[in-house]
């Protein structure tokens, strides 16, 4: 069997994250403060749980569900050179992955793999960065190297869109697949100030295949440009766009709500129509 390609580098991922000046991180406490509405609809307990993301010990360790709380077992996303983290022994009634699977090589093997991990009827919710996220960005940076270098290099990370997203659960094998996207809209003074917020979040590029040269000032000027006449609002101020996807699936059991065997209706499509 054929790998997948290792489109990123895990290492690099760590150390960019290493790097940062600070851990304040908008976009990870946004994630969660969405995961905690999410979880508290849910008429569930789930004794044993974890919780997977960047920065995790920054994260509360519980969170309140419509019949409960859950207390998760935080597990650092990028800590090493896997892809796949250090989870505990022992296997789970619910896994929550966050802005992680988007940097992830063998996306459908990671899933598998949470899977199995997962007891019959737990519950697997993932958040991960969506196909639009940073398309702003990427469009300037695809415009600047045209300009200044005559083709196109690998600076933007490659991201999923939902419809992909929610196959691959079905592809891992979980019931009852849902997929959902929350879009926000941030605004920044310019495409510098764009830039310079992603690198304090530790989000350079973490592509195996990125240029191994520093951007020249002409390239990172050029992209600022194609930014601001692109994306610019009336007061000057640039638009980004973030997606998050949002993934729930369920490991399958016997007591899910199931679909209808075909030809087992006892009232047809045309008999309604003809009432109606």
């Amino acid at each position: 069997m054929s790998q997948p390609p290792r489109l990123f580098d895990p290492a690099q991922l760590a150390r960019n994250l290493k790097r940062r000046p600070s851990r304040e991180n908008f976009v990870r406490d946004l994630v969660f403060d969405d995961l905690a509405d999410r979880l508290g609809a849910h008429m569930r307990n789930f004794a044993d749980a974890v919780l997977i993301a960047p920065d995790v010990d920054l994260l509360p360790e519980r969170v309140a569900t419509a019949s409960g709380t859950v207390s998760f077992h935080k597990v650092e996303a990028f800590a090493g050179d896997d892809d796949f983290p250090a989870l505990p022994e022992g296997n789970f009634d619910l896994i929550v992955s966050l802005l992680h699977l988007q940097a992830v090589n063998d996306v459908p093997g990671h899933m598998a793999r949470l899977r199995a991990r997962l007891r019959p009827d737990g519950l697997l919710l993932v958040a991960m960065i969506g196909g639009e996220s940073l398309s702003e960005l990427r469009e300037a940076f695809l415009a600047a190297d045209l300009a200044v270098a005559g083709g196109a290099s690998a600076r933007v990370a490659p991201m999923a869109q939902v419809r992909d997203a929610g196959a691959l659960l079905q592809r891992a094998g979980f019931a009852l697949p849902v997929a959902d996207v929350e879009t926000h809209r941030v605004r920044y003074a310019n495409a510098f100030a764009l830039m310079t917020e992603l690198k304090a979040l530790g989000a350079a590029n973490p592509l195996t295949d990125r240029p191994r040269r520093f951007a020249t000032k002409s390239l990172l000027t050029q992209a600022a440009a194609a930014y601001q006449e692109a994306s610019a609002d009336d007061d000057g101020r640039v638009r980004a766009t973030l997606e998050v996807i949002w993934l729930a699936g369920w490991v399958p059991h016997e007591s899910q709500q199931k679909p209808l065997r075909p030809g087992s209706a006892k009232v047809s499509l045309g008999d309604i129509l003809k009432k109606g």
